[in-house]
């Protein structure tokens, strides 16, 4: 601590360090600063402006961006709501949905020549389908009860994979769009075939349940690639 009390009325400062300019060896400059550092700490890394730039708070992971999607089915307390759509105007509206009702080879003759016990298979599917489209409301629970103008339910066999292909379409002139009303018309026919067929094979599998294009309302239109 010598070398400390010698030059300690000459403390400047440099660069963020304690430095000493007396004409003292550096040596000695450089034991007295770590002599300085043990009893004050460490000098901050200096700033270019000369001071410590203030921390910004970090944000929060689950903060969403303002142009985020937001489910609209649920309060501010998480709790399910029926969506109030009376603000919006009405438009006309489209949706199409599509499905794939797997057979395997030996139902998919079957079905082909119609020869099903339960009778015409396809048939029996597009009408259960339409009548889908119509009950949506009273199957989903959050759904609106939608007066639609058109439904429209396509069945067709794919020799490839021994399948049923399905479309569904469903239209409306209304504040709400008919997405769940196409689906629920694909859905319900390919439960229907499946119903059909279950006598002749339990391996039927329904797959590939989407929406493939909408139009219409606030957001426009939308087609899957």
């Amino acid at each position: 601590m010598s070398i400390f009390r010698s030059v300690l009325p000459r403390v400047a400062r440099s660069n963020g360090f304690r430095c000493f300019s007396t004409g003292v060896p550096s040596d000695s400059i450089a034991e007295l600063n770590k002599e300085m550092e043990s009893i004050f700490g460490e000098s901050p890394s200096p700033s270019p402006l000369g001071s410590s730039p203030p921390q910004q708070p970090a944000r929060p992971a689950y903060e969403a961006e303002d142009s985020q999607p937001v489910l609209t089915h649920t309060d501010s307390s998480g709790q399910a709501k029926m969506v109030d759509v009376s603000p919006k105007e009405d438009s006309k509206r489209v949706a199409i949905a599509s499905c794939r009702v797997l057979l395997g080879q030996k139902v998919f003759n079957l079905v082909a020549s119609n020869e099903i016990a339960k009778g015409d298979v396809l048939t029996v599917a597009k009408i259960a389908g339409i009548t889908g489209a119509k009950q949506t409301s009273n199957l989903i629970p959050l759904c609106h009860n939608i007066n639609l103008s058109h439904v429209r339910v396509d069945l067709t066999l794919n020799e490839e994979d021994s399948s049923v292909v399905i479309e569904g379409e469903a239209t409306t002139s209304g504040k709400t769009g008919v997405e769940m009303e196409a689906m629920t018309a694909v859905t319900i026919a390919g439960l229907t075939v499946y119903d059909m067929c279950k006598a002749a094979s339990k391996d039927i599998c329904i797959t590939d349940v989407c929406l493939q294009h909408k139009s219409g309302g606030k957001s426009g239109s939308w087609s899957r690639n």
